[in-house]
C-alpha cells in the first residue's frame, strides 16, 4: 500500500510561503517573513501598550529590517516589553547575519544561544524543518518531523509506541477524548480507547491536517512511524547539516560497534551518557527509550577517524512525565564531523 500525499501543501503555519529559496533549496528571510513573525499574537502589543510600543510595532510592520536605536527601546513604558523588544530584535540581528535560515539556525546551536527565546527557536526550527521535507511524499516522515519542532506525549499500549502533540492534548484536557485519556492515564483499558492514529487509511488526508496536528504516531519496532522518523532525521541533516546519512531503526545498541551516539532531547542523552560511562540504569529508566537508530555516513571522508565506518547511535525517549522534547539541535553539534573540530 501506498502512503503518499494527496496533492497539497502542509505546514502553512510555519509561514514558509514568505520565504525565498536560494540555488539549493534554503530559505531566505524576506520582509513578509518578519511581518508574518510580528503579528504572531505573542507579539502583538497588548490593550494597555504605551504610545511608544504601538508605534514601534507599527514602524516595524511597515519596515521589518529597519534599525531600531536603543532610544526607542528606553522609551518604552512598561520594563517587560522593552526586555521582550530587546529579545524580538536581536534574534532578527542574529538571523539576518546569515545567507539563509538554515545557517542561521546552524550558527545559533553551535553557539552561545542564550537570551533567545525558545518560542522563537521553536519557530525557526519549524522553517528549516519544513524546507527540509520539501517534496517528501510520505505522510509518516512527515508526522514523525513533527516531532522535531513540537512537544509530544507517549504512550506505550498494546505493542504501540504511541506520540501524540501536547499542545493538542491540552486544548482537549477540559472534556478528556479518547486521545486524552490514553496519554494521561496509565492504565487505561483497550476498550475505552479509541485514539486516531496515523495509518495507510489516513495517510492521503496528511496534508490538508498537517497543521491542526490531532494525528498521532507510532512508533514502536518495525512500525511505518519508526521508518519515517529514520527518513525524517535524513532529510534534515542532509538538508541543514549537508550530509548525506542512512538511518536504520535498531532494537538495541550493539556496544561492538558503540563509539559516538547522539541523544535526540535530554532524557535520552543522560541516559545513553550513562550507560556509555558503565553506570547502572535501572529497567524503568531504559524503558523509557522509545526509539533507536543507526546512522552511517555517505563520505566517511569527513567523520572524525574514531567513529568512521560505524554508526552513530541516536536516541529519542520520553521523561518520568511521559513528555518527548526532541532537541534537534543536538545534531547541529553533536555528529562526528571533522568540519565541526575544525571550526568549518
Amino acid at each position: 500500500m501506498s502512503d503518499l500525499l494527496l496533492p497539497g501543501d502542509f505546514w502553512v503555519a510555519s509561514g514558509h510561503a514568505f520565504c525565498d529559496r536560494d540555488a539549493e533549496g534554503r530559505l531566505v528571510a524576506t520582509p513578509d517573513l518578519w511581518r508574518a513573525f510580528l503579528a504572531r499574537p505573542e507579539l502583538l502589543p497588548p490593550a494597555e501598550a504605551c504610545d511608544a510600543e504601538l508605534a514601534l510595532h507599527t514602524t516595524l510592520l511597515a519596515d521589518p529590517l529597519r534599525p531600531v536605536a536603543e532610544g526607542t527601546l528606553a522609551a518604552l513604558a512598561d520594563p517587560d516589553a522593552r526586555e521582550n523588544w530587546g529579545h524580538v530584535l536581536r534574534f532578527r540581528d542574529r538571523v539576518m547575519e546569515h545567507p539563509t535560515l538554515e545557517a542561521a539556525w546552524l550558527a545559533l546551536f553551535r553557539g552561545p544561544v542564550g537570551g533567545i527565546p525558545p518560542l522563537f527557536l521553536g519557530m525557526l526550527t519549524h522553517l528549516v524543518t519544513r524546507a527540509a521535507m520539501e517534496g517528501e511524499g510520505s505522510a509518516f516522515t512527515l508526522r514523525a518531523a513533527e516531532i522535531l519542532f513540537r512537544p509530544q506525549r507517549a504512550a506505550i499500549h498494546q505493542g504501540a509506541t504511541l506520540l501524540a502533540d501536547e499542545e493538542v492534548l491540552d486544548a482537549r484536557a477540559g472534556d478528556l477524548g479518547a486521545m486524552g485519556r490514553l496519554l494521561t492515564e496509565a492504565g487505561a483499558r483497550p476498550r475505552e480507547v479509541e485514539l486516531e492514529v496515523l495509518s495507510e487509511a489516513t495517510a492521503p488526508g496528511y496534508a490538508a491536517r498537517s497543521d491542526a496536528h490531532d494525528l498521532a504516531l507510532d512508533i514502536a519496532e518495525g512500525r511505518p512511524g519508526a521508518h519515517g522518523l529514520a527518513r525524517a532525521l535524513e532529510r534534515l541533516i542532509g538538508h541543514v547539516i549537508g550530509e548525506p546519512v542512512a538511518i536504520r531503526p535498531v532494537p538495541v545498541l550493539d556496544h561492538r560497534h558503540w563509539t559516538w551516539h547522539v541523544g535526540l532531547d535530554a532524557e535520552a542523552t543522560a541516559i545513553a551518557n550513562a550507560l556509555w560511562q558503565g553506570e547502572r540504569v535501572e529497567q524503568a529508566r531504559l524503558a523509557r527509550i522509545l526509539w533507536l537508530g543507526a546512522l552511517e555516513f555517505a563520505d566517511t571522508a569527513r567523520v572524525l577517524p574514531r567513529a568512521a565506518g560505524r554508526p552513530v547511535y541516536l536516541a529519542l525517549a520520553m521523561d518520568a512525565a511521559r513528555r518527548v522534547r526532541a532537541k534537534p539541535q543536538n545534531l547541529a553539534a553533536g555528529l562526528p564531523l571533522v568540519a565541526r573540530e575544525s571550526g568549518a
